[in-house]
């Protein structure tokens, strides 16, 4: 039981979530897409979201400044999410247009938006859960899109409250986290994407 508890904190992993949020637009979004236009934008994400933030990380552990992909360190995550922040903001600007996808373009704004808050907060050496931050955007984006849209997703989104209360779960289990550090992350990740609700919905 442990192990599947604990397993929460792998599968529902921050690296993830952004890639995530873009696959559930294409998947749900009534919207016509060219298959070639779609592929670009998801392969464009993958690799910006989480190839090379991987390959981030490599290097930064080599040069000895994170010590493990969850940095549970908060001195250790002033890099990484430095490095997320500027790997985003090249996201915006050259592959999301705001006109084209206003949706997926304001869903980044958000995720820059809670990047930004969980690194002024590791330079007050507060450890917001960078894994509730990345879930709780992405409910949030669902929940979202279901008003653009007009269209039922409770079931997504009770699969995304459910992933909350797993993980948080998980993180406590582990002792990466105090409540106090779950709930700030969760309210960080669920205010960034409610912020830009007005510009897209």
């Amino acid at each position: 039981m442990k192990f599947l508890i604990r397993s929460f904190s792998y599968i529902f992993h921050p690296l993830f979530m952004p890639l995530s949020g873009v696959l559930y637009y294409f998947y749900m979004s009534p919207r016509y897409f060219n298959e070639e236009f779609m592929y670009s934008k998801v392969f464009a994400a993958a690799i910006m979201t989480t190839v090379i933030p991987i390959l981030s990380f490599y290097m930064l552990k080599n040069l000895q400044l994170v010590s493990s992909i969850h940095l549970k360190d908060v001195r250790e995550r002033k890099w990484p999410l430095l490095m997320q922040m500027v790997f985003i903001f090249l996201l915006i600007r050259l592959i999301f247009d705001g006109y084209e996808i206003p949706a997926l373009y304001f869903f980044f704004v958000g995720v820059l938006g809670a990047s930004s808050g969980a690194f002024l907060l590791s330079l007050f050496k507060f450890k917001a859960s960078l894994h509730m931050i990345g879930l709780s955007g992405v409910l949030f984006f669902i929940i979202g899109l279901s008003l653009h849209y007009g269209s039922n997703m409770l079931p997504w989104i009770a699969v995304g409250i459910f992933a909350c209360g797993a993980t948080a779960t998980s993180r406590l289990d582990a002792k990466a986290h105090t409540p106090i550090e779950l709930i700030i992350g969760f309210i960080i990740g669920a205010a960034s994407q409610f912020l830009v609700y007005p510009y897209w919905l």
